[in-house]
């Protein structure tokens, strides 16, 4: 199966790319939005290639990072007074689920949202369309290339 491309948006304030180097490895748990954890649960594979993008003030993709492990239910679900406890979600009938994604590098600087919207070849891109929200969403090969090159 040929290699797939994603990209992941956080809070700087809740998990940043900077976390992530710390940890080395997270479970990418707490998403809550079926079409972003079917993408979790049935799509992404171990040695995928992942931006991960800062949403907030600055809003950008500030590094890279690979998924590790497929998709498993989301402990997170399971935790009563965790902010993403969900009393439906059963652990023989999980209704969500995560990936761990492995940190790979930290961009020099990073590319800003404005400079994507304005980069030829991105226009289709489903983060720089209007209203785009999905904290997880698939990246075709052609615009992967291109943000490679920008990120150098």
């Amino acid at each position: 199966m040929a290699k797939r491309f994603w990209l992941v948006k956080s809070e700087p304030g809740v998990y940043s790319i900077d976390d992530l180097e710390r940890d080395g490895v997270t479970a990418w748990s707490g998403v809550r939005n079926y079409q972003a954890r079917n993408f979790m649960r049935d799509d992404m594979r171990v040695g995928d290639a992942v931006l991960f993008y800062a949403s907030g003030d600055e809003p950008g993709i500030t590094g890279l990072a690979e998924v590790c492990k497929t998709g498993y239910p989301d402990e997170t679900a399971f935790k009563k007074g965790h902010e993403s406890f969900d009393a439906k979600s059963k652990r023989d009938n999980p209704t969500w689920f995560n990936v761990d994604l492995r940190f790979v590098r930290q961009l020099k600087s990073p590319i800003p949202l404005g400079t994507l919207k304005q980069t030829p070849g991105l226009e289709k891109m489903m983060l720089t369309q209007k209203g785009s929200r999905l904290s997880v969403q698939p990246v075709r090969p052609e615009e992967w290339e291109i943000i490679a090159r920008l990120a150098k």
